[in-house]
C-alpha cells in the first residue's frame, strides 16, 4: 500500500487503516482491475470506491438507485472536503447546466446519477466527453434478472460503460446470491480473484421466527415491541392500507408509531423519516419503500408483521438493526396465509404474449421518420401491463435492438401567473420580448391556468418547444409564475421496424413471454425458498449466512432464539401453522 493511499485515509477520512475485504477492494481498483465488493450492510462499501476516487486520474462515475442514498453519500463527501456532485431531477436546468460545466473542466472528482439518467441522449453526448476513470454500480445486484430487486434499466449498463470507453468498474452490494455473484461478475468481466466477499453473518443480530395466526399479529406484536421498551423499531408490512392500520393499532395501544409508505405525498414521507432519525418517532410501520438509505445506527428491532418478499429482502431489511454493533432483534411473524398475495404480486407482473405484441406492433406503427414516442402510463393502461413490468419489457427491446432511447419530455405544460403577462414581457426588450409574447399568446388561458400549446407555437410564431420550456423553467424560478408539468413522454429511435411487423412481431412477442416466464418461475421459488428458511429447526442465523455463500458462520448460533420466555409457546405450534 502506498503512502499517499494512507495519508489520504487517515488525513481525509480519518481512519488509520482499512478492514481487511476494504483493503482488497481498495488495492485491486488502484492496481487498475475491475472489482466487485460483497459486503454485509453497514460494512463500508462506499470507502472503497471513495478513497481511490482521489487517486485515479478522471472521473469517478456513480450509478446509484435513490436520490436519498446520493445526497447522503454527497453530503459526508463534501464534510471531507471532497469535490463531488450529482445530477439529478430535483434539479434547475442552470443547475445542471453548471455542475456539468465543472465537470467538463475536471472540478469534479465524484459524479452520482441515477441509471435512468443515460437515457437521455443528450446527457450521454456531455458523458461521452468526459474522461472516466471509474464506473462505480451501487446495489449491483439490480443487473441480475436471478437477483432480488431486479431493475432493466440496469442491465444496459455494460453496454453503457462500453460505448462512454470506461477501462474500470467497481460493483458493490451487500445481498447477493452465488449465483448473482456470477452473474454480476460475467456481465462485466469481472475475474473471480477481484471479487471480494466478506462473511454475511453478524453476530449482534438475535434472529427469531414466530409462528403465528394472522388472527393473532396485533397482539403478539405488542408483545414483541414491549421487550424493547420503545427503542428505535421498524415494523415492515406488505400492503400500505397494513402499514396505516397497524400504526394506527400500536399508537391506541401505548406504542406510539406512524405508518410509511410509497402512497404518501413526499413530504410526509421525508417529515417522518426526519422524525424517526432524530429520535421524536420510534417506532416505523412500512412496506419496503422504507429502508434504504437510512443509515441509523441504534435500531433495536426490526419486526417483519408480514413475510418479507425473498431471504435477499429479509436479509437487507433485518441489515438496518444494530448498526452500532449492538445486540438487536429480529423477528418474524410467521404464517402461510400472506404467501398467496406474495406469489400474486409476481404473477401480476408477467405480462401476456397478446399484451407484448401490442407493444411492439405499437412500435411498428411508428412514425416514418422512426421515431416513437411514448407515455407509460398510457401505454400501460393500453396495453394491461404495469408499469414496472411494461419498463422492462422496453428494456428488453432496446436489448434486442429494436429501439434506442432518445429523450424524455413532459408533454403538458401549464401555469398561472403572478403577475401580469405585460409585466413579465416588459422585463425584455427586442427579439426576446417578441418571443415572451408569442409564448402567451399560445398559451390560452382558463380560469386560473394557461396551457401551452407548442404546435401553435410553432406554427404561428415558429418558436421551438425546447426554447419555451427554458423560458418557463426561468419565469418559475424568478417567481413569475407558479408552473406544472405532466404527460411525461418517452422518445425512442426505431432501429429495427421489421422486427415489429407481422409474423417477425409474433416470434419477438414469444422470445420476450420467455423471457418474462423464466423471471416469473425464478420469482416463485424465491417466495418458496424463504418459506423453506423460516420452517428451519437449525440455527436460522447459519442458514441465512450459508445461502449467501458465507461458510464462516457458527452453526449454532441458537437455534431460532426468542427474546423473551413469554413467547416460546408460539413455536410449539411452528409446524401446523407454517404447512397451512
Amino acid at each position: 500500500m502506498s503512502a499517499n493511499y494512507l495519508n489520504a485515509l487517515n488525513t481525509v477520512f480519518g481512519f488509520e487503516s482499512l478492514r481487511g475485504g476494504q483493503q482488497r477492494v481498495v488495492e485491486s481498483v488502484l492496481a487498475g482491475n475491475s472489482s466487485a465488493a460483497i459486503f454485509p450492510t453497514g460494512s463500508g462499501k462506499s470507502l472503497c470506491y471513495q478513497l481511490p476516487a482521489l487517486h485515479l486520474p478522471h472521473l469517478t462515475l456513480v450509478i446509484s438507485p435513490l436520490l436519498a442514498l446520493m445526497k447522503d453519500q454527497l453530503d459526508f463527501l463534501k464534510s471531507k472536503g471532497i469535490t463531488a456532485a450529482s445530477i439529478d431531477s430535483s434539479q434547475t436546468f442552470d443547475e445542471s447546466k453548471a455542475i456539468m460545466q465543472a465537470v467538463r473542466a475536471g472540478e469534479i472528482k465524484i459524479l452520482m446519477i441515477s441509471v435512468e439518467r443515460l437515457k437521455n441522449e443528450r446527457f450521454r453526448q456531455f458523458i461521452g466527453s468526459v474522461q472516466i476513470s471509474l464506473l462505480v454500480v451501487d446495489e449491483a445486484h439490480c443487473i441480475s434478472e436471478w437477483g432480488h430487486n431486479f431493475r432493466p434499466d440496469y442491465l444496459k449498463l455494460p453496454s453503457y460503460r462500453q460505448q462512454l470507453n470506461i477501462p474500470q468498474v467497481l460493483l458493490l452490494t451487500a445481498t447477493a446470491t452465488p449465483k448473482v455473484i456470477d452473474d454480476m461478475g460475467a456481465k462485466f468481466g469481472i475475474e473471480k480473484q477481484n471479487i471480494v466477499v466478506t462473511g454475511f453473518y453478524r453476530s449482534n443480530l438475535d434472529l427469531n421466527v414466530i409462528p403465528c395466526a394472522e388472527a393473532e399479529k396485533s397482539s403478539t406484536l405488542l408483545d414483541v415491541l414491549n421487550q424493547g421498551l420503545h427503542q428505535p423499531t421498524i415494523v415492515y408490512v406488505t400492503l400500505q392500507n397494513t402499514a396505516e392500520t397497524v400504526a394506527a393499532f400500536l399508537s391506541r395501544n401505548g406504542y406510539p408509531a406512524s405508518a410509511y409508505h410509497a402512497g404518501m405525498a413526499s413530504e410526509d414521507r421525508q417529515r417522518i423519516q426526519h422524525q424517526f432519525m432524530s429520535g421524536e418517532v420510534n417506532c416505523i410501520v412500512a412496506t419496503i419503500a422504507f429502508g434504504m438509505g437510512v443509515d441509523k445506527s441504534n435500531i433495536r428491532a426490526v419486526v417483519h408483521y408480514d413475510m418479507p418478499k425473498s431471504i435477499e429482502n429479509y436479509s437487507q431489511e433485518i441489515g438496518r438493526a444494530g448498526r452500532d454493533g449492538l445486540n438487536s432483534i429480529c423477528t418474524v411473524l410467521a404464517n402461510r396465509e400472506g404467501v398467496s398475495v406474495l406469489e400474486n404480486f409476481v404473477y401480476g407482473d408477467t405480462p401476456d404474449k397478446s399484451a407484448i405484441r401490442h407493444v411492439i406492433e405499437d412500435i411498428g406503427g411508428a412514425p416514418t421518420n422512426n421515431q416513437w414516442e411514448v407515455m407509460t402510463t398510457r401505454l400501460s393502461s393500453d396495453s394491461n401491463i404495469r408499469q414496472l413490468p411494461l419498463k422492462t419489457l422496453l428494456v428488453y427491446l432496446e436489448m434486442e435492438g429494436v429501439i434506442e432511447p432518445q429523450y424524455t419530455y413532459f408533454a403538458d405544460y401549464r401555469f398561472k401567473t403572478t403577475m401580469s403577462p405585460e409585466q413579465i414581457a416588459n422585463q425584455f426588450e427586442g427579439e426576446r420580448r417578441h418571443f415572451v409574447e408569442a409564448l402567451f399568446a399560445a398559451s390560452p388561458k382558463s380560469r386560473v391556468w394557461h396551457s401551452v400549446d407548442f404546435d401553435a407555437l410553432w406554427h404561428v410564431h415558429h418558436a421551438d418547444r425546447k426554447r419555451a420550456v427554458a423560458a418557463l423553467d426561468y419565469f418559475a424560478e424568478k417567481g413569475w409564475i407558479e408552473l406544472e408539468s405532466k404527460q411525461m413522454t418517452d422518445v425512442y429511435r426505431v432501429s429495427n421496424r421489421n422486427a415489429c411487423l407481422g409474423e417477425n412481431a409474433v416470434t419477438l412477442s414469444e422470445r420476450i413471454h420467455h423471457l418474462f416466464s423464466s423471471k416469473e418461475e425464478t420469482e416463485i421459488r424465491r417466495v418458496h425458498a424463504m418459506l423453506d428458511l423460516f420452517e428451519t429447526q437449525t440455527c436460522l442465523s447459519h442458514r441465512l449466512a450459508q445461502y449467501f455463500a458465507d461458510t464462516n458462520a457458527p452453526a449454532s448460533v441458537g437455534i431460532v432464539r426468542y427474546a423473551e420466555a413469554r413467547l416460546r409457546s408460539y413455536r410449539q405450534r411452528q409446524i401446523c401453522l407454517m404447512c397451512q
